[in-house]
């Protein structure tokens, strides 16, 4: 079986290594082809060109790259019809992912499997038009997602979400992991920015004010950033600014599967997290971090999502576990004084600690921790689209 995948950034990146490990068990002959990062490639493929290039968020942030995208997405198509792929899967990212995907469809009866089903439920509902005569089935990460692909005739299978699969360091690698960084047992903060230019730029300056103020009240607290591998040296500069004589975890500097357990033990060493919205928040949950989301943008982004936002949450871990447990600040409420005053409480041990882990435990659960694994739920899927 040849397989064509396509991801635009570093929760694609996961995604597909998944996929693809999932599709190797199924047929250790499969050949795969595309675009990805490091994850993908460490499972035998060699990317187009480099994914970091997709990694844009944000409408003002898009507008001067397009021409830029216009062009890798010409590739990608010419690509992806020469390659004699059984199956093209698109992972997220569905910006280009679909522009891809409907070039493809218009010379070309190859089935197209998109993995994640666009979040329809939060905001801008006809998104999932974009999906219909284009994509022949989607993959979804969320159990609440599959009726609304159904409602707009497109298949759809809940494949669970690979965040309940991935390893979690215990309590022996979190103490290493102090011991190596000298954090003794110090109140430990875990600042994650964000993986795209964008947010880093954006949220530095609030994340370090927030930082100091938590430091003002808890003079003996530490801080660790791990770094996504495309913005390390954005993050460097960064928090050279910051309190907390702050660690940054680097995966430039080792392997993938390194840069990974690191940072799976710097999660399970943190007293709390301070993170950007997204994907980031079920990685905490798995860990049983407590955390704050922080998140801003641009004020043309800000006000043109707020217009279509349909739910009152962003965070996955509210969502999932259907309680309101995790403070997010987004927005115009993207304020340091009050997320540093979030961020403080949680580092004690009041209820709001206990409630984040109950909600945590139940977010685990519906996402499929104790089932299959969700690389290998997907695989079978996309075998089955792909005929083969």
């Amino acid at each position: 079986m040849k397989v064509y995948l396509i991801a635009g950034e570093p929760s694609g990146d996961r995604l597909g290594a998944a996929l693809m490990a999932g599709l190797r068990q199924l047929d250790p002959e499969v050949q795969f082809q595309g675009i990805g990062g490091p994850l993908m490639e460490a499972e035998g493929m060699v990317s187009l060109f480099a994914m970091d290039e997709l990694s844009v968020m944000g409408l003002a942030e898009v507008l001067p790259k397009l021409r830029t995208l216009f062009k890798r997405r010409d590739e990608a198509v010419v690509d992806v019809l020469g390659s004699g792929a059984d199956v093209l899967v698109t992972i997220d990212s569905p910006d280009f992912c679909l522009r891809v995907a409907r070039k493809v469809k218009e010379v070309s009866d190859l089935p197209i499997v998109h993995y994640v089903a666009p979040s329809v439920w939060a905001w801008r509902p006809k998104r999932v038009e974009r999906l219909v005569g284009v994509v022949d089935h989607v993959l979804a990460l969320l159990p609440f997602e599959p009726p609304y692909m159904e409602a707009a005739g497109i298949a759809c299978d809940f494949v669970g979400h690979p965040v309940v699969a991935e390893p979690v360091a215990d309590l022996h690698a979190a103490r290493d992991f102090r011991a190596a960084h000298g954090l003794g047992d110090a109140p430990l903060v875990l600042a994650l920015p964000g993986s795209r230019k964008g947010e880093v730029t954006r949220l530095g300056d609030i994340f370090g004010d927030t930082l100091r103020r938590v430091a003002e009240a808890r003079p003996d607290v530490r801080v660790v950033v791990p770094a996504a591998a495309p913005v390390a040296s954005l993050v460097q500069a960064q928090v050279a600014r910051w309190p907390g004589n702050p660690v940054v975890l680097d995966p430039r500097a080792m392997d993938a599967e390194a840069a990974l357990a690191e940072k799976r033990a710097a999660f399970a060493a943190a007293d709390v997290a301070l993170a950007a919205s997204g994907t980031v928040s079920l990685e905490l949950a798995a860990n049983a971090t407590p955390m704050v989301i922080a998140y801003d943008m641009n004020w043309f982004s800000r006000q043109m999502i707020k217009a279509m936002l349909r739910i009152d949450t962003v965070t996955l871990v509210n969502l999932v576990s259907e309680t309101r447990t995790v403070p997010e600040f987004l927005g115009a409420d993207c304020k340091p004084a009050d997320i540093a005053r979030a961020v403080t409480e949680l580092l004690g041990s009041g209820p709001d600690r206990a409630a984040q882990a109950a909600a945590a435990e139940i977010t685990m659960e519906r996402l499929g921790r104790g089932d299959e694994p969700p690389g290998l739920r997907a695989a079978r899927v996309v075998s089955r689209v792909a005929g083969v």
